[in-house]
């Protein structure tokens, strides 16, 4: 059996595959942190600089604080999630989080600030260094693109309705400091189960092999730079960059500006598209589970940036149709463009974390999934600033073509992996 043979085999085994009951209440409990990061994520900038009145250096203070030491801890809970196991560190990372959200509630100095960025960091990077791991051994492995892809909807979904609670609660509210102080708190509360079902979840018998290592200290598995000389790796990295700059980061930073800067496009309508790519990826999970696990891997990354493009190319329709056409065709094409965008972020979903997981093996999966929290945190960090330089300095018009091209260039990256890892097939198959 040829290797697109054995995937397309596995695909229809897994739209066949319950997901079961340990998958379920993790993502029970992964929605209510992601509920919990919705509530004030938007507002943390607002709250330090504004609402507590240390200013803007305190506020970028505290995102420094939160990047460094994400960093550091990525790259120290790959090999320590590969060594001792992804729940005990994914376990840690969450307290860490609920530490950091909860150290802004009472915070009224700098120096307590910076220490909950820093908390919040350690949190995120030994988190995301582990979460895969977490969720791989949650479902059989013929679910895996299909749980990965309810993860990543979860994850959306869950910071779409906190914004929502957070909004109403903010509302009218008389003392916006005092209600974002117990947002923050909510938050850090929300955080508790996901530790405590973590750590449950630890599979009884990773827990007596490991206790059986040697504590030398060693680590085990392919390193970092190993791992990197291993072509589709790398370029599977690469690609996640680039998924985050030109895709991720571009229809929540730049998208909603070049709309309402642009092109006239109200505070509602804007807030409506965003709404509407929220719902799209609920809406199209179920219908497009079965058609996206009957394609390869490789085919579904490549085939995201594609409808990236189109969706892009959806915006553009509406910019060159101007403020005169009918608003209906406007808005239509905005809302075409939120769902399409969807549908490209589902086929990034379901294939992302597989090719990491197979690329990787067993062994290297904490180092591999800090590779892909690095790459991405790059792209968080660097996309808004290249998306809203670009449409400062280009019409509405130009910025959807810039777009579409930057869509290009991620599905680019994703075509050479796709040959690569082609030719891999038929290298091993010889």
């Amino acid at each position: 059996m040829t290797g697109t043979e054995s995937g397309v085999s596995e695909a229809r085994s897994a739209a066949r595959t319950p997901l079961g009951r340990r998958f379920t209440l993790l993502m029970g409990v992964l929605l209510l942190s992601s509920v919990g990061n919705g509530l004030c994520f938007p507002f943390t900038s607002i709250y330090i600089s504004r609402m507590l009145g240390l200013g803007s250096g305190a506020a970028g203070g505290y995102f420094i604080a939160m990047a460094a030491a994400s960093f550091a801890a990525a790259l120290l809970g790959g090999p320590l999630a590969d060594r001792r196991g992804p729940h005990r560190v994914g376990a840690i990372g969450g307290a860490a989080l609920a530490v950091g959200y909860g150290l802004l509630a009472p915070a009224d100095g700098v120096a307590l600030v910076l220490l909950s960025g820093a908390c919040a960091g350690v949190g995120f990077g030994l988190f995301y260094a582990s979460v895969v791991g977490v969720v791989d051994l949650a479902v059989p492995e013929s679910g895996r693109r299909t749980a990965f892809t309810v993860r990543h909807i979860v994850n959306n979904a869950g910071i779409g309705f906190g914004s929502v609670v957070a909004g109403l609660a903010l509302h009218g509210a008389g003392t916006p400091a005092g209600t974002l102080r117990w947002l923050y708190l909510a938050n850090a509360l929300a955080a508790v189960p996901l530790v405590v079902v973590i750590r449950a979840l630890r599979p009884k018998e990773a827990v007596r092999d490991r206790s059986a290592e040697p504590e030398s200290g060693g680590a085990a598995g392919p390193t970092y730079r190993a791992l990197l000389r291993i072509r589709p790796m790398a370029l599977l990295v690469v690609a996640q960059a680039l998924f985050a700059i030109v895709g991720f980061t571009q229809i929540e930073a730049t998208v909603p500006l070049l709309m309402h800067d642009h092109m006239g496009v109200t505070l509602g309508w804007v807030s409506a598209v965003v709404a509407a790519n929220s719902f799209a990826l609920v809406a199209l999970q179920p219908l497009l589970s079965r058609r996206l696990e009957r394609l390869p891997e490789t085919v579904s990354l490549a085939a995201g940036p594609v409808l990236w493009a189109g969706a892009f190319g959806c915006g553009l329709g509406a910019a060159l149709a101007g403020p005169s056409a009918p608003a209906a065709l406007r808005h239509g094409l905005l809302l075409a463009f939120a769902v399409v965008f969807a549908a490209g972020e589902l086929m990034y979903s379901s294939a992302f974390y597989p090719l990491l997981l197979r690329w990787s093996g067993e062994e290297a999966t904490g180092r591999a999934s800090a590779l892909a929290s690095l790459a991405w945190n790059l792209g968080t960090a660097s996309g808004p600033a290249i998306g809203l330089f670009v449409i400062s300095q280009s019409s509405a018009t130009g910025s959807w073509v810039a777009l579409a091209a930057g869509a290009g260039a991620a599905f680019a990256v994703s075509a050479a992996l796709h040959r690569r890892a082609a030719h891999g097939e038929r290298a091993a198959g010889a």
